[in-house]
């Protein structure tokens, strides 16, 4: 099993020991691409804006980037989670999720977290996709 790690130009800068991305070859001309939780962190550290849907969409713009760069895109999503700091978004946030994955409708999961990594985050979220080489 080979895997790569993905980082596209202008992505916020990771904390620790792990990639804003992974490519892992699984055979038979597949591979998957495990995107790590994202927020709406710019390059700098700040966040990008105060309100849910604009850090969603900020957020699901990160999470197409990094797929961009192993090859793949938003089609090939499988798996969602989102976590919420308010459950309360969760109206907000739902159509947003569904105009960017309309073709693939990936299984997801959306809970509610008593907070994130990152002060006035709002929204985080990892995907799991799969695409063919």
């Amino acid at each position: 099993m080979l895997k790569q790690s993905l980082l596209p130009k202008g992505a916020a800068e990771i904390m620790g020991a792990y990639s804003q991305g992974l490519l892992v070859n699984i055979g038979d001309n597949k591979e998957m691409i495990f995107v790590t939780g994202q927020i709406a962190q710019d390059s700098n550290g700040n966040v990008v804006c105060d309100d849910i849907e604009g850090q969603a969409e900020y957020v699901f713009n990160c999470i197409q980037n990094i797929l961009k760069e192993a090859g793949a895109s938003l089609d090939d999503v499988v798996k969602t989670q989102i976590f919420l700091t308010d459950i309360n978004d969760f109206s907000k946030v739902s159509p947003i999720r569904n105009k960017y994955f309309a073709n693939s409708k990936p299984v997801s999961t959306m809970v509610e977290v008593s907070s994130l990594v990152k002060k006035g985050c709002k929204i985080e979220i990892e995907v799991i996709a799969i695409r063919e080489k």
